[in-house]
Formats: structure tokens, C-alpha cells, sequence
């Protein structure tokens, strides 16, 4: 007892403290602001680009919404872990765990962002090339045309750029060809890839209705693909319902058991383990759904 009263002192005593010093500031803020800090020193290269064009983007959440999810899953787990121990000092440790989680929640909707923007910049790649080259006859000067037109941005705008010059330096599209393929390994720029290639080398006669299919493939993927994204947060959406439920089933066994007989048994360490297991397992289950929903957004 006497160390949940210690506890509750210190968090308010640093309550306070951020208070006094901070008071003309929004502590939330500032709270944040140094957690982001911490977190963009240690962040990986690729995190920070994607996030960067996530803010470009004007996707980025702002403090209040970071604020606002770092005190609904905290304060989440402080409560369900409450109801699963009766222990304060479990309860804080829980959720400066649920806490962490943030920083990894924000990964993972900056990747879903660049690649949902990814995405659409390889459809508007592709789909504009093909109608540019209906009118030049020229893959060189289709990609130029594209570039004009402004309809790209980058980083597919600098790989377009680089294709160009890489063509005029080898005097021939399949080293370009093959630096865009491997660089964004959709299955539909491969395809017309190919197809540019196969025109390339046995004439651009008769390609009309080819490249008009590859057109049509391109919608159909698109249409598809957006389709599973209504799907996703459809899923996502009721996955989320089911998992805060599994948290809760523990309110139902203390009502079947009675709270004191579930009191006693959780005096015992092995019931202890048990409970912790739960939630463990329970949130290793969430987080490997966030992760589903959040990856391979835009993917094939």
C-alpha cells in the first residue's frame, strides 16, 4: 500500500513540476516535443523520409491528436490492467508500456500514407505514359511529356528524371526500364515495361490495342485496390471491437467467480502469470493486426 501511495506523490509531484516550469507552454507539447526528439535521433532513415512526405502531404497528426492517443492508450491500460491486478504500481507500468506503443502506431500510419501516395504516383506514371506515347510514339518523349505535365512528384518525379538521362546516356530504354522495375516492383510497371520494350525492338505498328489493354489492366488494379481499402477499414474497424472485448472478458470471469474469490486466487503467482499472459498475448494479437492493416497499403 505504502508503495502506491509513493507512486501516486511522484506522479504528482512531476505533474506539478512540468506545471510550474512549463505553464506558459502547453505541457502536452512540450511532453511530446521531447519524445519526439528522442525519437527522430533514433529513428531510421526510411522512417524519416516518409514521414517528412506524410507532412508534405498534410497527413501528419498534429500535437492534439498525438496527445489525444497517448492518453487513450494509456489511460486504457492503466484501467484494464487495474481490473485484472487491483495493483496501481501495475497499472502505471502497463501503461507507460501502452505509452511506447506510440511512436511504433506513427510508423505505421506514415508507411500506410507513403504507400497509399506511392501508389497512386505509379498509376499516374503509368497511366499517362501510355497515353503520351499514343501520341509521340516515343517512350523517351512520353516519360518527357509526362514530366511537363507536372502530374508527378517525388521521389517517382527524380526516378522519371533519372530514367530520361539514363536513356539519352546508353542510347537504348532498357537499363531505365530496368532501374524503374526494381525500384517500384509493381507488377503493373513491369508489365508495361515490358510491353514499351517488346515496341521498342519489333516497331510500334499495331500496338494500339496492346497498350489499350494494359490501360484496362491498370484500372481494373486500381479499382481492386481501393476496393480492399474500403474492405480493410471495413475489417479494421470490427477487429478493433473484438480485441477490446478479449481485454474485457476478465470483468466477466470476476462475475461468474465473484470479485473476492478472484482476489484470493490472485494472490497466487501462478494466476498472477496467467493474468499477465492474457494481456500480453491479447496485445501481441492487436498490434499484429495494426501491423496487417497498416502494410502493403497500394500493394499488388
Amino acid at each position: 500500500m505504502y508503495i502506491e501511495e509513493l507512486a501516486i506523490i511522484i506522479v504528482f509531484v512531476v505533474a506539478i513540476y512540468l506545471y510550474r516550469n512549463y505553464k506558459g507552454e502547453n505541457v502536452g507539447k512540450y511532453v511530446l516535443d521531447q519524445v519526439q526528439g528522442v525519437y527522430d535521433r533514433f529513428a531510421p532513415y526510411s522512417f524519416k523520409v516518409v514521414r517528412e512526405k506524410t507532412k508534405q502531404l498534410g497527413q501528419e497528426y498534429t500535437v492534439r491528436q498525438y496527445t489525444f492517443q497517448v492518453v487513450l492508450l494509456g489511460g486504457f491500460a492503466a484501467v484494464v490492467s487495474y481490473l485484472y491486478f487491483y495493483n496501481l504500481i501495475i497499472s502505471i507500468i502497463y501503461a507507460i508500456v501502452a505509452i511506447g506503443f506510440v511512436p511504433y502506431l506513427a510508423y505505421l500510419r506514415c508507411k500506410k500514407v507513403y504507400s497509399e501516395f506511392i501508389f497512386e504516383q505509379i498509376q499516374v506514371y503509368t497511366s499517362n505514359t501510355i497515353m503520351e506515347f499514343g501520341t509521340t510514339q516515343s517512350f523517351v518523349k512520353a516519360l518527357e511529356g509526362v514530366v511537363n505535365s507536372g502530374v508527378l512528384e517525388d521521389p517517382v518525379l527524380s526516378d522519371v528524371k533519372q530514367m530520361i538521362n539514363m536513356s539519352y546516356d546508353n542510347g537504348t530504354i532498357d537499363e531505365a526500364l530496368d532501374y524503374m522495375s526494381k525500384l517500384y516492383p509493381y507488377y503493373i510497371v513491369k508489365n508495361m515495361h515490358q510491353l514499351f520494350l517488346q515496341i521498342t525492338k519489333e516497331g510500334a505498328q499495331n500496338s494500339a490495342d496492346s497498350l489499350e489493354n494494359m490501360q484496362l489492366d491498370i484500372d481494373m488494379l486500381v479499382e481492386s485496390v481501393y476496393r480492399d481499402r474500403i474492405e480493410r477499414a471495413t475489417f479494421h474497424k470490427s477487429f478493433l471491437q473484438f480485441g477490446i472485448m478479449l481485454y474485457l472478458l476478465v470483468m466477466l470471469v470476476q462475475y461468474l467467480l465473484g470479485r473476492e474469490t478472484y482476489l484470493v486466487l490472485l494472490q497466487r503467482w501462478y494466476v498472477q502469470g496467467l493474468m499477465h499472459l492474457v494481456l500480453i498475448v491479447n496485445t501481441y494479437f492487436l498490434v499484429k493486426g495494426e501491423k496487417y492493416y497498416y502494410e502493403n497499403v497500394g500493394a499488388e
